[in-house]
């Protein structure tokens, strides 16, 4: 492995208007890529309300606007960009959570179309349904990208560790996860979740969520945080406007994995994970 890798998490305020949010996400991953940043990552929905009656209204075609400002921002920069998440409208005129990386060139790497919809009822706390408007994703997501592997995923998926997982097997060292957590889940679950998929799966994990807007419909919980493949958190940030920035060295995986063989240590004479 080279040197470590320095990375930043954009937590920014969402608001109704696209362009003001487009705006602020520039001026903040301006600020990443001017503290050393050479890996940034927005939230999910960074562009727009996390609100599926919103969903069809804020959808955009590829290339538009949003795809467009993130090839520019990562070739501006010459960073590699993890384009938080927004609505994405397919040529098959299907809606999806679409995440697109890009390199310091702007070429895209990769994109992750959503899996695992967040269709939810807690009563008297939250309903949501993506399903309503969202189709599901179908691929396994890794990019490999000069010293990083990347697993991306998008919030909902992580609950989900067959597909973390799967990453795994596929060479990520790290997981890269824009989210939307809430103020339900994401006192609860926020924390376990990202530290439990860094440990399973002996990776770095990159958790970008949106910062509280009280005005908002949908009260983002806040809180990304980079941990480190041991479990342990080594950068965190709470509700507000934040950059979250952190040295990732790769040579940790490698020893954490030689140290404390999991994925060697399988049983797949037992069990195994079929994965397309």
């Amino acid at each position: 492995m080279n040197r470590p890798i320095r990375a930043a998490i954009c937590q920014m305020q969402v608001v109704a208007e696209k362009q003001y949010n487009l705006d602020k996400a520039a001026r903040m991953i301006a600020q990443a890529a001017g503290m050393g940043a050479r890996l940034v990552v927005l939230p999910e929905v960074f562009n727009g309300p996390y609100d599926s009656s919103l969903f069809s209204a804020y959808a955009e075609t590829v290339p538009g606007p949003t795809f467009d400002f993130l090839a520019q921002s990562a070739r501006r920069h010459g960073i590699v960009l993890v384009g938080g998440s927004f609505i994405e409208r397919a040529e098959n005129n299907q809606i999806y959570n679409t995440s697109y990386i890009f390199d310091a060139e702007g070429n895209v790497l990769g994109h992750h179309r959503k899996i695992h919809l967040f269709d939810v009822d807690i009563p008297g706390k939250i309903t949501f349904q993506e399903s309503s408007v969202l189709s599901s994703g179908q691929d396994i997501t890794v990019v490999d990208h000069e010293d990083m592997h990347i697993g991306l995923m998008i919030c909902y998926d992580v609950r989900f560790p067959e597909l973390a997982r799967a990453m795994a097997l596929k060479g990520a060292d790290l997981l890269v996860i824009p989210a939307g957590f809430n103020h339900t889940t994401g006192p609860l679950h926020w924390e376990l979740l990202m530290r439990s998929r860094a440990v399973d799966n002996q990776v770095f994990v990159l958790a970008a969520g949106s910062a509280f807007n009280p005005d908002s419909s949908y009260q983002a919980w806040g809180h990304s945080m980079i941990v480190d493949p041991w479990g342990k958190i080594i950068a965190r940030t709470g509700t507000k406007e934040d950059i979250v920035l952190a040295d990732l060295d790769f040579s940790i995986v490698e020893q954490v994995r030689r140290e404390l063989p999991l994925l060697k240590h399988r049983k797949e004479d037992i069990y195994q994970l079929n994965y397309k």
